[in-house]
């Protein structure tokens, strides 16, 4: 994707806040979390429609990539023709160089994902420290964990108070390797 989109977010953002000035029809949304984000499938489903009903101009079922470029346009985003190529060729599965709305759906979700892959990354490293990885009786490679005290610490700048021995208990429930720290696989498993 180009830039440091991802372009469906930033684009729903722009359309919610703008519908919810404006009172367009078709376009109003139950909250500010993309529709990938929403508890409801139905409803993030119907929400979706309406976007992609949005960026489809002319009405023929299909997002061209000129009618991308027009709609981030409007929504305050500019996006170059190749980007937008790019865009709609990166979700195109049938190789008809437009996206029909089962495209655009996976499209948004899998945006949807990456964005909240990289802000449990942004989570766990406000949390984590870098220390040596154990490979037996040997120190090898630098990672990212979660100790006791690291977690205490962020939870003190938090406002909460602990005890290192409540951190370690909260690490060891999950803690699936038994290591005395949260990897950041092991994060993610207790942020879901």
């Amino acid at each position: 994707m180009p830039k440091d989109l991802p372009i469906l977010g930033r684009l729903w953002s722009n359309l919610s806040a703008k519908s919810r000035k404006q009172g367009e029809v078709g376009l109003a949304v139950v909250d500010d979390e993309p529709p990938c984000g929403s508890t409801s499938t139905m409803t993030a489903t119907t929400d979706m429609e309406r976007v992609f009903r949005y960026f489809d101009e002319d009405g023929d079922g299909k997002i061209s990539p000129a009618e991308l470029r027009s709609c981030m346009r409007a929504a305050g985003e500019e996006l170059s023709a190749e980007e937008a190529a790019a865009v709609v060729e990166s979700s195109d599965s049938d190789g008809d160089g437009m996206l029909g709305v089962e495209e655009f759906v996976r499209m948004v979700e899998a945006e949807g994902e990456a964005e909240r892959g990289r802000n449990l990354r942004e989570a766990f490293e406000m949390y984590a420290v870098q220390g040596k990885k154990q490979h037996g009786e040997k120190e090898e490679e630098e990672e990212w964990r979660i100790t006791a005290r690291s977690l205490r610490r962020m939870l003190r700048r938090l406002g909460e108070s602990r005890t290192v021995v409540e951190c370690q208990a909260m690490i060891r429930e999950f803690d699936l390797n038994g290591d005395g720290v949260l990897s950041f696989d092991e994060f993610k498993i207790m942020m879901h």
